[in-house]
């Protein structure tokens, strides 16, 4: 074929000659070459020798001289064709690299985004989810391995126009035992543990539920330099009639998040109902549920010496590299004392309607919490290492009709927050919590002021700690233990009009008024079956001891409050 495809092109140019090479350039070359003395070809070699005058000789003599300056051109084309190959594929290689940094920057621009709190069926060796509780049941969502190692996407994502619809949660089964009667239903309401001198305290508390199946919707688009993520989440604890055990177990749905996260290059804005920047992170300072720690246990009210809201609030936040994270967040208000809180009798009715005891729902906040927040995510090795700091301030203001004046007071807090792995896949978690006037982010367990015996708003110290680890022991198996406490400073006055103390933790006040609070939690989730495409079924058995200590008892009352609580949870996981 090739030899046909020579003699075509051989002709072409003996009767076109002109055509091989419009500026004559090449031809001029082979001519030189083949008067030089160039070899006969074998056309020529396989007749006989040419005779010296003769026609037949000149015509072969000039078919030979094409023949082997059409080999030059080829050859000449060739090495062009080969050039221009090598050239291409560079260009190649180099755009290919171009865009393995790009997907490196839109994977570091969005690390955790995959995990939408699927809960513990993500489980592996490197990269967990796991559940927790609801006012928050947190799975975990260690940190992303090399680009290799990401999550594919969900089975279960769509694509709608340029949007990527990802739903995600679970179904729980769960099964819960105190040994006192709480009355709280699943969340368990731990200021009021009850004493064993009265009748819940020697009452024991069984129940079934499937109130903590969780549904959720992530959606993603990326117009333009924008990187737009939309989440929302909801659960079954909302509030419920009084009947609704007693035959259709109609659970109330209740909205837990709802916010749209915008990010331009380094920049990141997030509006809507979120976890608050006080919500210790996994990674970063992201809002996404895998990136947040709120514990590992089934409880919905998650655990003692945790701080944290999920509250309306608008954030900003600036990524400098992809180690840290600095933020702002300004978050929805609430002037919180809680029903442990005595007032002044003469202005008591009156301060109820300005203050949240726990019941009102239209307090007057003079503006949103303020909370700073920077993070640190380095490596040892190939183990991770998060660090943050978050601050917080506060104001609060109340109006006295008796001296027609208004007060205002500021206060706030700070947190620092580590999550260490120590080992692979053995994490050191550590949450501490200290501030004037921030009782309502420790699970609102104490108050966050009291009112004088003038009037006036005095601030009460409060502050919170969490401790323990979280080790994936293989593949299938996540073992957690923590301890978690609570503190409130006592706060008291004089009441001008009884002489009699007010405010909070005085001798002779209510046994609701908490000093201290503790819990110690043991509990680890067990992959049953997991499949990529179908999901993975778990069975979370999760054991705490709660005990609490008021400031005052009376005469003949135990000290503190105690019990017991074993939870047991089959939770399926969708995909």
């Amino acid at each position: 074929m090739r030899a046909v495809i020579v003699c075509a092109v051989a002709l072409g140019l003996i009767t076109f000659p002109t055509l091989a090479r419009p500026d004559g350039t090449k031809e001029k070359e082979t001519d030189a070459k083949a008067k030089e003395g160039a070899k006969p070809t074998t056309l020529a070699a396989t007749n006989e020798p040419a005779k010296n005058g003769g026609p037949a000789s000149a015509e072969r003599a000039a078919v030979e001289v094409e023949l082997q300056r059409v080999h030059e051109l080829l050859k000449v084309q060739a090495e062009e064709l080969e050039s221009q190959r090598s050239e291409f594929q560079q260009a190649i290689e180099e755009q290919r690299k171009q865009i393995e940094i790009l997907r490196a920057e839109l994977r570091s621009a969005h690390s955790g985004s995959a995990s939408t709190e699927s809960g513990p069926a993500n489980v592996k060796v490197a990269s967990v989810s796991a559940p927790s509780g609801s006012a928050s049941v947190q799975p975990v969502s260690f940190p992303p391995g090399p680009a290799s190692d990401q999550k594919p996407a969900s089975p279960l994502s769509v694509r709608i126009g340029s949007a990527d619809f990802t739903p995600g949660g679970w179904i729980d089964f769960t099964a819960f035992f105190r040994t006192t009667n709480v009355g709280s239903g699943i969340g368990t309401s731990f200021g009021s543990i009850p004493f064993n001198n009265v009748t819940a305290g020697r009452l024991t508390e069984t129940r079934f539920s499937a109130q903590n199946s969780r549904l959720n919707l992530k959606v993603t688009a990326n117009p333009g330099d924008f990187n737009i993520t939309g989440f929302a989440e909801a659960d079954f604890v909302g509030l419920q009639p009084g009947n609704v055990f007693v035959t259709s177990n109609s659970n109330a749905p209740r909205m837990r998040l709802y916010w749209v996260d915008v990010k331009r290059g380094k920049w990141e804005f997030l509006g809507g109902q979120s976890w608050s920047y006080l919500t210790p992170n996994r990674n970063g300072i992201s809002p996404l549920p895998g990136d947040i720690f709120a514990g590992l246990q089934i409880d919905p009210n998650n655990h003692v010496g945790l701080t944290w809201t999920r509250a309306p609030q608008f954030r900003i936040a600036y990524h400098p590299n992809q180690n840290w994270a600095v933020g702002i967040a300004f978050e929805s208000p609430e002037q919180f004392i809680g029903g442990a809180v005595t007032l002044p009798s003469t202005i008591s009715a009156v301060y109820l309607g300005e203050l949240n005891n726990g019941a009102l729902t239209t307090t007057p906040n003079l503006h949103p919490d303020i909370l700073p927040k920077i993070a640190y995510d380095g490596h040892v090795g190939d183990r991770h290492m998060h660090i943050e700091a978050v601050g917080v301030v506060r104001s609060f203001r109340v109006f006295n009709p008796v001296t027609s004046s208004t007060s205002t007071v500021t206060g706030g807090g700070g947190s620092l927050n580590l999550n260490l792995e120590l080992l692979k896949n053995f994490h050191l978690i550590a949450n501490t919590f200290w501030s004037d006037g921030g009782g309502r982010y420790t699970f609102g367990l104490g108050p966050d002021l009291i009112i004088r015996g003038n009037g006036t708003p005095s601030l009460v110290h409060a502050g919170s700690a969490l401790g323990g680890f979280e080790w994936q022991a293989n593949a299938n198996n996540l073992i957690f233990s923590y301890y978690g406490a609570v503190y409130f400073q006592r706060n008291t006055s004089i009441d001008p009009a009884t002489g009699r103390p007010v405010g909070f933790g005085f001798s002779g006040s209510s046994s609701s008024a908490n000093r201290d609070v503790q819990q110690s939690t043991l509990g680890f989730v067990h992959t049953l079956w997991k499949n990529e495409n179908f999901g993975g079924l778990q069975l979370i058995p999760v054991y705490s001891y709660v005990m609490r200590s008021p400031w005052f008892v009376a005469s003949g009352t135990p000290k503190n409050a105690h019990e017991s609580q074993v939870y047991l949870d089959l939770r399926y996981v969708i995909p």
